[in-house]
């Protein structure tokens, strides 16, 4: 099958992870209203989430190395939409809770394949870097898609339309995958293939694992909690946060536009400290505003500095590792969800006792981290091309 027809499942795939990922943050306050959990509950709900993602990366790596992106490509997105339809029509904590954790399962899937098909398919360092960065703008046009129809339609056709046709784009991209003939595996035989012991006494991969760990916990808070921070903060409408949310979302994939082209010049190393720099800088403006202008200031240049890192740090590592990508893939993805799980839940804890700007805070603090191990990271490998 052509190039082409792959990368466009692996866009409609990584569209229906950013609408799995960001789903929770944008009808939070709608959710938390019906069903009266407090902040610290809908910490556990990302954590719920992020296990389920964890689950499905740790194991579909190995298994997409040996078997191919397929089963993935197609089950993922098919999981994704039971998931929502079960959220919207939750009448209990508990069912919210287990549609969370079954949302993670189809997206971690997808998170795995996507990923591994764009990096596989492009084997130049520098349009690998690129590739991989085109493929995080759909992750954005994703996490953005219901916190926009929430702006535009809520009032029409309420939670319950916009989520169950939001199921439905979903389920077209399993659908579409389900058509076609996806490359085979690459590495079938077990004994050439790099062991998941022997990738995490990597020295790399462990740097790798920790940056993508506050790198992925940063993008849960951030999509999380920014609405809350809104609403109770600042007083602004559900609505209105709504849009603030798709603010967000719409510079990532903007950034990521820009980004993709400068890839093609820039290193890898100064796209992934230029833009944690800005997700610093944007994090601790948005902890200390009290004023919506410098709220929504804040909220765009932490979308600037969301959109380098993950895909770039990829890019990187899969020239790296280019026949053992599925497998360090899901060694990475696995660290960064454990990210997703662990910081979230100490950023719900914090909200719940100092208020929604101490997890913001917390943003602050996984940027810096980022910059210090991505200096380490280069102090061992130098700038290379692609890196």
């Amino acid at each position: 099958m052509s190039r082409g027809w792959a990368s466009a499942a692996a866009a409609g795939g990584m569209f229906v992870f950013g609408v799995a990922n960001a789903l929770l943050g944008a009808v939070l306050p709608l959710l938390s209203l019906k069903l009266r959990f407090d902040l610290a509950q809908a910490g556990a709900l990302f954590t719920a989430l992020n296990f389920g993602v964890l689950l499905t990366v740790a194991a579909a790596g190995r298994r997409i190395d040996r078997s191919g992106v397929k089963p993935a490509m197609t089950a993922g997105p098919l999981i994704v939409a039971a998931a929502l339809v079960l959220a919207v029509a939750a009448d209990s904590y508990a069912m919210l809770l287990a549609a969370a954790f079954v949302l993670g399962l189809g997206g971690g899937a997808l998170n795995a394949a996507t990923n591994t098909l764009i990096a596989d398919l492009n084997p130049d360092p520098r349009r690998k870097n690129a590739a991989l960065i085109v493929l995080g703008m759909f992750f954005g046009l994703g996490a953005l898609t219901v916190p926009f129809a929430a702006g535009v339609w809520l009032d029409r056709v309420g939670l319950a339309g916009i989520v169950w046709s939001t199921a439905g784009l979903c389920a077209a991209a399993g659908g579409y995958a389900a058509l076609l003939a996806f490359p085979g595996a690459k590495n079938p035989d077990p004994r050439r293939r790099a062991g998941t012991v022997s990738l995490l006494r990597t020295r790399s991969v462990q740097v790798t694992m920790l940056l993508l760990f506050f790198q992925s916990g940063n993008e849960v808070i951030l999509a999380g909690y920014t609405t809350t921070f809104l609403t109770r903060d600042l007083g602004v409408g559900v609505r209105a946060a709504s849009w603030a949310l798709t603010g967000l979302w719409a510079t990532v994939i903007l950034a990521r536009l820009g980004l993709a082209r400068l890839a093609l010049v820039w290193s890898g190393d100064r796209i992934v400290m230029v833009s944690a720099a800005a997700a610093l800088l944007g994090a601790l403006l948005l902890a200390a505003s009290h004023s919506i202008p410098w709220a929504g200031a804040a909220i765009v240049l932490c979308g600037a500095g969301l959109a380098g890192v993950f895909p770039t740090i990829l890019g990187m590592t899969g020239t790296r590792f280019r026949e053992d990508s599925g497998a360090v893939f899901g060694v990475l993805l696995t660290g960064s969800r454990v990210g997703s799980m662990v910081l979230p839940w100490l950023a719900g804890h914090l909200a719940e006792r100092a208020g929604p700007r101490a997890a913001l805070a917390l943003v602050a603090l996984g940027a810096a981290a980022i910059l210090a191990l991505q200096a380490i990271s280069r102090k061992w490998h130098g700038v290379r091309p692609g890196g």
